[in-house]
């Protein structure tokens, strides 16, 4: 069965597309069947895997409000080599057309019970908002994925990022955890980077990965071509680093 992840912070402007797409490409390339879940309306994630949003005819919307199966709505990326089930300006009408419907933070959960044979990983990347979106990817996930700059306002915007996962698991999804920190953007130069960092190791432990992103500009440049960068420049230090993270993944899932 697929291991569920969401990619959450609700501080906006960390990463969490990139680190989305590119774990999804490094995860492909290592051997893993993934499939990436698009809950933004902005459709980010989508474009950055070689997907065009306005062609899309059936959206991660269509299956929210069950007039789609994912079967149906997903579509095949050939130069990433996963699948994607991706996201327009439509979604942003899901909120309000969710919030008299039963079931309405379950709606994914119900969706993904069809295909978890399909794959071993579903990476969902959420909107920076605690939102019905957000509400739906934490439901159905097995953890999250925690993508954060070694700054300080990072860190109090991961306290409020705990405090959202430790209300999810106790109301609406008792398997919710945090899986990881994974810091990204990091220039070892900057030593309040270091001391973040240092800070983030001695109070969270063996939950920060020992993969550490690194700010790449090849990694910035990606997304305008419409790819991730571990398949727009695998030979840069950001894609190298990301196929590292996805074997990491990996092993931590087999430990588990």
């Amino acid at each position: 069965m697929a291991k569920i992840f969401c990619v959450a912070n609700q501080k906006g402007g960390v990463g969490k597309t990139t680190t989305t797409v590119n774990l999804a490409a490094g995860l492909a390339k290592v051997g893993q069947r993934v499939l990436m879940i698009d809950l933004d309306p902005q459709g980010n994630a989508t474009m950055g895997s070689g997907v065009d949003k306005r062609k899309l005819e059936l959206t991660v919307y269509d299956v929210l409000l069950e007039s789609a199966s994912l079967l149906e709505a997903r579509v095949h990326s050939e130069k990433c080599g996963y699948d994607v089930l991706g996201a327009n300006r439509e979604l942003a009408g899901a909120e309000v057309e969710l919030v008299d419907v039963e079931r309405r933070e379950r709606r994914l959960k119900l969706a993904l019970a069809d295909v978890g044979e399909h794959y071993d990983f579903v990476l969902i990347d959420c909107p920076p908002s605690l939102s019905m979106l957000t509400l739906n990817g934490l439901c159905c996930a097995h953890g999250v994925i925690v993508p954060m700059q070694c700054e300080y306002f990072a860190l109090e915007g991961l306290t409020d990022l705990v405090n959202t996962i430790k209300q999810v698991h106790a109301n609406l999804n008792k398997d919710l955890a945090i899986i990881g920190l994974l810091r990204v953007m990091f220039d070892p130069r900057i030593t309040l980077q270091q001391q973040v960092s240092d800070q983030l190791k001695s109070h969270f432990g063996d939950k920060v990965f020992n993969t550490v992103i690194p700010r790449n500009v090849r990694l910035a440049e990606a997304p305008s071509y419409g790819l991730p960068g571990v398949v727009f420049d695998p030979s840069s230090k950001g894609a190298q680093a990301f196929v590292t993270f996805a074997e990491e993944m990996v092993q931590r899932i087999k430990a588990m």
